[in-house]
């Protein structure tokens, strides 16, 4: 369908919005980039109406292998942008944390630049502070508000209102890959695996990933989500829109997505896959969940 729309959303493939969504929506995604160590070929984390098998991506990392990761490639940025301003469209840009990225910086900062040469145009950029489904959500809930006819000053200031209300809970299954992405200790991450540990993480106000308590055993680490979701959830939670991320371990949010179901009467759900960006620092069998609440923590 042709939105009916007076301006362009653009995000990142950080967003981990599914590509039903991404085409409802007539989204524009910047992807963020990946390269396996050793490896010099500079792979996309988001083509679009690209399949992408990302349970062989999960599976190498399985196996040993390291990747490395970089920003959208500005040149392409730039280009995009320029194509929008030049058909003479406005643009809102709601880019990856600050916290967890320089994407939304290096863009701002072209932004900046744009909006000198293109005076006539809106050019609006939102640091969500937020990652993963969590800066999917707020997307998704920028569209809604677009759709409804919003213009783009009123769906800017809404997602900069709300962004401090979308609740990110992580946790992972296997502390070494957050120890090679700077997140724990060495001895931390070694002594949690001996002992079976699990950190529960959020996404802060300052958008940066932080453990905030540690639980044994998988189980007790995704029912922790669930409790956080009842703890700080907005009333009704029930008619709220979830979504979980995960890393290559759908059995697990199939789990997560049961219980969410039973304890909250939760109907619309959407589950998809951490992309690489992210996942080269969280690791398989990383488990998310996102919905807006009172507070983040």
């Amino acid at each position: 369908m042709t939105m009916n729309r007076s301006f362009e959303i653009v995000t990142d493939s950080c967003c981990n919005l599914t590509e039903e969504t991404i085409d409802r929506y007539e989204l524009h995604v910047l992807p963020l980039t990946f390269m396996a160590d050793g490896d010099d070929t500079v792979y996309r984390s988001y083509l679009k109406g690209r399949k992408t098998d990302l349970s062989q991506f999960y599976t190498m990392m399985r196996e040993g292998k390291a990747f490395r990761t970089s920003l959208p490639n500005l040149a392409d940025t730039e280009m995009l942008f320029r194509n929008l301003l030049d058909q003479g469209r406005d643009i809102l840009y709601l880019g990856f944390s600050s916290g967890l990225s320089g994407t939304y910086e290096a863009t701002e900062l072209l932004a900046k630049q744009l909006r000198e040469e293109y005076p006539q145009r809106k050019l609006l950029t939102v640091d969500t502070l937020a990652a993963s489904g969590g800066e999917g959500l707020l997307v998704w809930h920028a569209c809604q508000r677009a759709e409804q006819g919003a213009d783009i000053e009123e769906v800017r200031d809404w997602t900069e209102a709300n962004k401090l209300h979308l609740a990110h809970w992580f946790t992972v299954d296997d502390l070494m890959f957050l120890w090679r992405g700077g997140r724990v200790s060495k001895t931390s991450a070694w002594a949690g695996t001996l002992l079976n540990i699990k950190p529960v993480m959020h996404v802060d106000d300052e958008g940066h990933l932080v453990p905030l308590e540690k639980v044994r055993g998988r189980k007790k680490s995704l029912s922790a989500l669930l409790d956080h979701m009842e703890r700080t959830g907005t009333a009704p939670i029930a008619e709220q829109t979830v979504f979980i991320t995960h890393g290559d371990c759908i059995d697990d949010a199939k789990w997560l997505e049961k219980k969410i179901r039973e304890r909250f009467g939760v109907e619309d759900i959407c589950i998809n896959y951490v992309d690489p960006v992210i996942g080269a620092h969280s690791g398989p069998g990383t488990m998310a969940l996102f919905f807006l609440a009172s507070t983040r923590d």
